[in-house]
């Protein structure tokens, strides 16, 4: 097809963190240096932020950085740190208080502040715009362009307008080419194109497979009597370890007598019965977040993936015309229950990069090795390096000895420790058979405290043009009912946090594996955990998915 097409200098994928801070950070070498480069951003969301999720904690280290007068620009970071609270919970209704002197360095968050990641991302894209990038949300990225040597040309934007069967609707738009000299991918955690780009230039040769959990949050209004502003919970144990899994939970308190609920279930499960979603409703019902929550209101929910294998897993981010950054490249850094500043920092190594190829040596489309030397040469390469062996410690030993195997390497040794942990079981293949397991009695919602998955999508604010093509895609539409079923009892109706995918049996006994794709919040845990690799998420229509207000 003849597409119409506009060429830039760089084109970014993704209006996160990362995204924004290397679009930011290339018009300011623009002007700083006076030697010009077009950058286009594309974002998938109906709007910047729409489809932004995190606890979140924020480090400021990056921010210092690229904006040192963020201030009085009035960046959102509005609640500090006052204190951390973190508790082991030693069952359903007990808890144990971890002092301080004895939990890793990386969860202590004095200097940091609590805030929407949505929220800075839409002040960044404000910055962005300011500076001279054009930002387009609503265009998604649906197909990379390569050019006859192989190397990434740029992006496709996807069509607007095509029905449920394939054919063009009055309302028909066919997508856009967008060139560039550099496009860089930020699409955030197992980006759909991403993944195609590790695939195509096998960017994961000799590391572990990346590792995943999936993060369920909600905001909640609390009483103003019951509200700590500034104040960090981070807990692990129950209930995840009841069921035999890790993870954990937070609860943020933020301003406007508002509170962020969380719990992270590590993807790397092995029990088919186990329902993330059902875990975080069951964690709220623990007294030490109960406490809070009882009668207030809950505002916003949502989910989403978390990249958390660290730096063994973190695929080679350099290929010929791109690169992979922020989450896209696995940058999360798990030790620290944040990565916002990891996501950041890359962008803007990507940005300086970028802008010195193309302005001091007149390059394009190669690849660009210097980036990883930036990389290893920066403060993040340093700070994934120390904390490499956290992620994979919970693994191996659990999160009791993890933490305290965390808690020897990082406060007595530095992270200096001489061996690195590795982790090469991917996600998606722990888990071990139905027949293994009897199924979980996850209590019924009370409407109050806990909740079920259709009114808490609705809380996303959640929506799809429902006559388009499914963007949850089965490389086997045998597979669901054929093998996941017997074998795994097909724990897609229960990894997923949205209700996407559910079995319908008929009155004569005959199943349907059906795919709700109108619920999908994006969060892609469908994509990383179904044990038999046979769903595929891609781009649905731009502005489709999530509009979360303060996520």
């Amino acid at each position: 097809m003849e597409r119409e097409h506009m060429v830039y200098d760089v084109v970014i994928v993704g209006g996160g963190p990362a995204g924004l801070s290397a679009a930011c950070r290339l018009r300011q070498l623009s002007m700083e240096t006076g030697k010009d480069l077009s950058v286009c951003v594309v974002e998938k969301g109906s709007e910047i932020g729409a489809h932004i999720l995190s606890g979140a904690v924020f480090e400021p280290t990056a921010i210092n950085e690229l904006f040192p007068d963020w201030k009085e620009k009035n960046a959102p970071l509005n609640t500090e740190v006052t204190s951390d609270d973190i508790f082991y919970m030693t069952g359903q209704e007990k808890a144990i208080k971890v002092p301080g002197l004895f939990t890793p360095k990386t969860l202590h968050n004095h200097g940091n502040y609590i805030i929407s990641l949505g929220n800075l991302c839409r002040w960044l894209a404000e910055q962005a715009e300011a500076l001279g990038a054009e930002i387009y949300p609503c265009f998604t990225a649906a197909e990379v362009l390569y050019d006859d040597d192989g190397s990434v040309k740029g992006i496709v934007t996807g069509d607007m307008g095509i029905g449920e069967d394939g054919s063009q609707k009055p309302t028909y738009t066919p997508g856009m080419e967008l060139h560039g000299k550099y496009t860089l991918f930020a699409e955030g955690c197992r980006g759909h194109l991403g993944k195609q780009l590790i695939e195509k230039f096998n960017l994961s040769e000799g590391k572990d497979p990346q590792h995943y959990g999936i993060g369920i949050k909600e905001i909640w209004k609390i009483s103003p009597e019951k509200h700590k502003q500034g104040l960090v919970m981070h807990s692990t144990g129950w209930p995840l370890t009841e069921n035999g899994a890790a993870g954990g939970g937070f609860l943020y308190h933020f301003e406007d007598n508002q509170v962020s609920i969380g719990l992270v279930t590590d993807l790397a499960y092995d029990n088919p019965y186990l329902s993330p979603f059902e875990e975080f409703q069951r964690y709220k019902q623990h007294p030490e977040v109960k406490k809070y929550l009882e009668g207030g209101e809950r505002v916003a929910y949502g989910a989403r993936a978390l990249a958390k294998g660290g730096l063994q897993s973190l695929p080679k981010m350099t290929f010929a015309g791109g690169l992979l950054i922020g989450c896209d490249a696995g940058t999360m850094n798990s030790a620290k229950i944040k990565g916002s500043h990891c996501a950041m920092k890359t962008g803007m190594l990507a940005a300086e990069t970028v802008h010195e190829a193309i302005t001091g040596q007149d390059r394009a489309n190669d690849e660009l090795t210097e980036f990883t030397t930036a990389f290893e040469g920066s403060w993040l390469y340093e700070e994934l390096h120390m904390q490499r062996n956290f992620s994979p410690a919970q693994h191996k030993f659990g999160n009791l000895v993890g933490s305290a195997y965390g808690f020897i390497d990082l406060n007595i040794f530095g992270g200096k420790l001489p061996w690195t942990l590795n982790d090469p079981k991917p996600d998606h293949a722990q888990m071990r058979p139905a027949s293994d397991f009897s199924p979980i009695a996850y209590p019924k919602p009370d409407g109050k405290l806990t909740f079920d998955r259709l009114s808490s999508v609705f809380l996303s604010n959640t929506n799809h043009e429902e006559d388009q093509p499914c963007h949850l895609t089965l490389k086997d539409a045998n597979i669901p009912l054929q093998h996941n079923l017997p074998t795994y009892a097909e724990p897609a109706q229960r990894y997923c946090p949205a209700g996407v995918y559910e079995i319908l049996e008929d009155e004569e006994g005959n199943k349907q594996f059906q795919i709700n794709g109108q619920n999908c919040v994006h969060c892609k845990t469908c994509d990383i955990k179904d044990p038999s690799q046979n769903i595929t998420w891609i781009v649905p229509e731009g502005g489709g998915g999530p509009n979360y207000p303060n996520m």
